[in-house]
């Protein structure tokens, strides 16, 4: 994650020189750093918190150019993680275990939410094999009865992990399925419910309007959004719209692990004042890996301590791969007149050979040498251009 603002510390140390920061020196590095966060996704109210918390510390500062993204990074770090301090770390499998507390007779009902093609029924998979794991039992309400294709894609997923699929016509009512899991879950002592919605765009505001009729049916104890961390700054987008219909309480990112910018989830968390509960790595019903915010700030931040380090390697070792080869073409170089000797002195024992009509097996080892000879440069050529 945040490939770009790792880059980014380098091209600011080279711009800033053991004297002190000026406000031009300062506007400078705050301009680049902005660029970064930007086209990381991260959220211009973000950044202006940020940026503020630099100018405050930074300004009026000698710092050695050496230092200087050290001193950026560390006050990000301490502002990224207090950000995420202040908003409350939610954990499923303890809220399901207080359940005899929850609106629906003990039944734990998690709704979740968000547009199409996020990912949303594999995470609701995903979520309800972690519970197995668990043992926590649960049921699945198909109420997406709008997308071709959705309940048959949820009954693959029910029968992979036995769990029960509760499931109507399509286009019933999607909150007549929700209450129908529900009723089954409590009749039949099941810990949770799981409801699948239709994928819907946060501008449709007859769709908005009916997630949060299902909300307002089934009484969910737990609204997740699941969004597309690829998406960029529109999940953020998205997030703030489903936020204002049914201010849903945690959410998950899905494809993090192709996300190299991870933007999103600071944003998210932030603008919503809700946590990041996971993080989707795969196609895999364990592919799930629970949100960490120290490992979250240290992605950010822990390459690029180690780039210069680097940087100078590669160096080092292109150097070393340059010498050897100049010195492979030096030596070619200093024999290339014994190599021509000996192949102009091969052509004329075989011609005179050939001409005499004496010691043919003689001519033969030497144009067997004279072709050796001749590999060997073509191979050294080869492995030069390389």
């Amino acid at each position: 994650m945040f490939t770009k603002l790792r880059n980014v510390f380098l091209n600011i140390a080279n711009n800033i020189h053991d004297t002190e920061i000026s406000t031009a020196d300062l506007d400078k590095i705050l301009s680049e750093l902005e660029i970064a966060l930007i086209e990381s996704d991260v959220a211009i109210d973000i950044i202006d918190l940020l940026k503020q918390d630099l100018q405050h510390k930074l300004i009026g500062t000698k710092v050695n150019k050496n230092k200087i993204h050290q001193i950026v990074q560390n006050s990000l770090t301490q502002n990224i993680s207090s950000l995420f301090d202040a908003i409350q770390v939610i954990n499923i499998n303890s809220l399901i275990s207080s359940r005899t507390k929850t609106n629906n007779d003990g039944v734990f009902v998690i709704m979740f939410v968000g547009i199409n093609g996020t990912g949303k029924t594999t995470t609701l998979a995903k979520i309800a094999y972690m519970l197995k794991k668990s043992n926590v039992s649960a049921v699945i309400a198909a109420s997406d009865t709008y997308r071709a294709g959705a309940i048959e894609q949820l009954q693959v997923h029910a029968n992979n992990l036995n769990i029960k699929l509760v499931h109507q016509n399509y286009g019933a009512d999607p909150a007549s399925v929700a209450r129908d899991a529900i009723l089954h879950a409590q009749s039949h002592n099941v810990d949770c419910v799981l409801i699948d919605t239709a994928g819907r765009m946060q501008t449709s505001k007859n769709l908005m309007d009916q997630i949060s009729k299902i909300a307002n049916v089934s009484k969910p104890d737990l609204k997740l959004f699941v969004g597309d961390s690829l998406a960029g700054n529109d999940v953020v987008n998205q997030a703030q719209e489903f936020y204002n219909y049914i201010k849903f309480d945690g959410a998950i990112l899905t494809k993090a692990d192709a996300d190299s910018r991870g933007g999103a989830a600071l944003s998210i968390m932030k603008l919503t004042a809700t946590p990041i509960l996971y993080l989707g790595t795969g196609q895999n019903y364990e592919d799930l890996k629970q949100f960490d915010k120290s490992e979250y700030v240290n992605s950010i931040f822990a390459v690029s301590q180690n780039i210069s380090t680097t940087n100078k390697q590669i160096e080092r070792i292109h150097k070393s791969q340059n010498n050897k080869s100049l010195t492979y073409a030096s030596q070619y170089v200093n024999n290339n007149t014994e190599d021509e000797n000996i192949k102009n002195t091969s052509y004329d024992k075989i011609s005179t050979n050939s001409t005499n009509g004496n010691k043919i097996n003689e001519s033969n080892t030497e144009q067997q040498n004279v072709h050796k000879i001749l590999t060997k440069k073509k191979r050294f050529f080869d492995i030069f251009r390389k």
